[in-house]
């Protein structure tokens, strides 16, 4: 499947991208098009365009949302083709799911669950419809897993040059309690689920995805 989006935040030039900061229910069509077009340039900006364009775009975006570098925001546009799972990623870090399987999802009582249609034409009489999944962004990794020496985050971009552990450790105190599928904020293209999702998408026979199990302190 090929697709692009409406619009992401432009990159600043002291500044890393970020991804995993995905935001397909966020509607921006309301925008100049000279702003739209904007935000979907890549090229570095100054920081103080990249503060305006952040303030341009949070009404629109959710309260807690992340708006840095990389962030994107609406629905996959484009065409399509290939057959798909039940549940499915076009990448590791973008979960998506067929309309029947979303619903079923919902009538498990699975909490967390915000999909947002894909604009992607299909050949055919019958094409499938298809949701992507918007995320919340919560929890931290435990420090055992982190290295002992690592150095504080860079005072001007924010960033940790962290690297994903061999074997991540999750915080439990930072979990939501709430949330059966989220994005770990500290590695934002991470996707997590809890045992309950696991469990309904064992049991409703839902296919496409493999579960791999983290540890918890």
């Amino acid at each position: 499947m090929g697709a692009a989006r409406c619009g992401a935040m432009a990159n600043v030039s002291d500044w890393w991208g970020r991804g995993g900061l995905e935001y397909p229910c966020v509607d921006l069509s309301g925008l100049p098009r000279h702003e739209l077009k904007k935000l979907s340039d890549s090229w570095p900006i100054p920081r103080e365009e990249l503060s305006r364009l952040r303030q341009l775009v949070s009404p629109l975006a959710p309260r807690d949302a992340v708006l840095e570098p990389g962030a994107r925001f609406g629905p996959l546009t484009g065409s399509g083709s290939g057959s798909f799972g039940q549940l499915f990623m076009q990448d590791p870090w973008s979960l998506y799911a067929r309309r029947e399987a979303f619903e079923r999802l919902q009538g498990a009582g699975l909490r967390g669950l915000l999909g947002c249609p894909l604009q992607v034409r299909f050949r055919g009489k019958h094409p499938p419809e298809l949701l992507e999944l918007q995320l919340e962004l919560r929890g931290r990794f435990h420090p055992d897993c982190l290295p002992v020496d690592r150095k504080p985050p860079c005072p001007t971009c924010g960033n940790d040059f962290l690297k994903l552990p061999e074997h991540p450790v999750l915080a439990i105190e930072s979990l939501p309690t709430a949330l059966d599928v989220f994005r770990l904020a500290a590695w934002s293209t991470l996707i997590i689920v809890t045992e309950r999702w696991v469990d309904a998408a064992r049991a409703l026979d839902l296919d496409g995805l493999i579960f791999e199990e983290l540890d918890i302190r």
